[in-house]
């Protein structure tokens, strides 16, 4: 039986007995702040060249700098026009590596207050994406997302990052709205780019699901999911749920494939539970719930990740299985004792009329009372919604 999962937040997660947290993009990495959101907190965005620092000779890192104005990404009546301010900030520049600089600025009192610098190259479009970026706030997010998708593959790291995490932080109906929309030979472009970052490679290949076409595109992502050098890299789910919107029936017969398959690597079957997830949360047209199910099942024996098709099983309410998931307890392949909690938390969660799960919780309580109690609260935990 092998247990090396490398996955300590997972661990955490099914102690608990939570469900892992879905990010709104159910293949990008959890969203952060985006410059954005910075923009709406700032009173004050400049872009320009910082000259002539002077350094306050009475305190030691104080000091002025003056800044010649060559573009306003966000205006405040403080600035009144002026091609050229005064940062109360000691920045002085640096002949040899000639930069330009954003500066965010809050007004208090009446005074300016950079809190903010990001020295960026002297041809950098880092202002002009945000002030576009301005412009389409106040549009609908699959607008919004239009924009930020043609500067996916800019050249400018900060620039790049900050639209993918546009995406990150959306909801899906929102992505499954403009990515019909979007030119699948771009995306093809950033698959097959060897720069590519590998963390884009499930969202692009899922965005390539909604826009390609059967015959072309998912021969390309069954290719690349083959590759033994991209077959491990992070997005396997991503281009698993792009090769199956493009062909349902080949596509799936691959994922579950991957499921059956004990010998495979455990973060190749995880990326497949990953995917038949996303049909069962987003997708129920594309592959119907049954399947799903029928799926799911296939990691039940398997003592390395059945804790994880357990849990999912339960917050579906799939009370049909409980006599499959009872037979489990006290598998030797399934002796580990997260496996073991999962295993209760279902009979725990099913309706007090299943006499067979009340059965197997009493003789739980006989063998460790103490912990079926502790289960028993962090199921109640993860069922009282949180406070706002």
């Amino acid at each position: 039986m092998r247990i090396g999962r490398g996955w300590a937040l997972l661990s955490v997660l099914g102690l608990l007995g939570l469900p892992p947290a879905l990010p709104a993009c159910p293949f990008c990495p959890t969203a952060g702040q985006t410059l954005t959101m910075e923009v709406d907190q700032a009173n004050l965005i400049l872009f320009g060249t910082l000259k002539e620092a002077k350094r306050d000779p009475a305190e030691f890192g104080k000091g002025t700098t003056e800044m010649d104005i060559e573009m306003v990404v966000k205006d405040n009546k403080f600035l009144e026009g002026r091609k050229t301010i005064t940062l109360p900030r000691y920045v002085p520049p640096d002949p040899k590596n000639p930069t330009k600089y954003l500066v965010f600025c809050e007004i208090f009192n009446g005074k300016l207050d950079p809190y903010r610098g990001e020295a960026v190259a002297k041809d950098s479009q880092i202002a002009t994406y945000l002030k576009g970026a301005i412009e389409v706030r106040n549009k609908d997010v699959p607008a919004r997302l239009e924009y930020f998708f043609n500067y996916l593959d800019s050249p400018e790291a900060p620039i790049s990052l900050d639209a993918f995490m546009e995406f990150a932080g959306a909801d899906y109906k929102d992505v499954q709205e403009i990515a019909p929309k979007l030119n699948p030979a771009i995306i093809v472009k950033w698959l097959k780019d060897t720069n590519a970052p590998a963390s884009r490679f499930g969202f692009y290949g899922s965005l390539l699901g909604h826009c390609g076409n059967t015959k072309e595109h998912a021969p390309l992502l069954r290719s690349m999911l083959e590759d033994p050098k991209k077959r491990f890299a992070s997005g396997i789910d991503g281009m698993l749920a792009g090769y199956v919107m493009l062909d349902p029936i080949e596509g799936w017969k691959y994922v579950c494939g991957l499921l059956a398959d004990e010998k495979q690597e455990f973060l190749v079957r995880y990326a497949a539970l990953r995917t038949i997830r996303f049909f069962w949360d987003y997708r129920p047209d594309v592959i119907k719930p049954e399947a799903v199910i029928a799926a799911m099942q296939l990691l039940l024996d398997q003592g390395d990740i059945a804790d994880l098709a357990i849990d999912d099983l339960r917050r579906w309410k799939r009370w049909e299985l409980t006599q499959r998931v009872l037979s489990l307890y006290g598998k030797k392949s399934h002796l580990v004792p997260i496996v073991k909690r999962s295993i209760i938390r279902f009979a725990l969660d099913a309706p007090k009329t299943d006499m067979l799960a009340a059965e197997f919780v009493k003789e739980r309580r006989a063998e460790d009372a103490e912990r079926v109690m502790e289960i028993e609260q962090l199921l109640e935990l993860e069922r009282t919604p949180p406070k706002k």
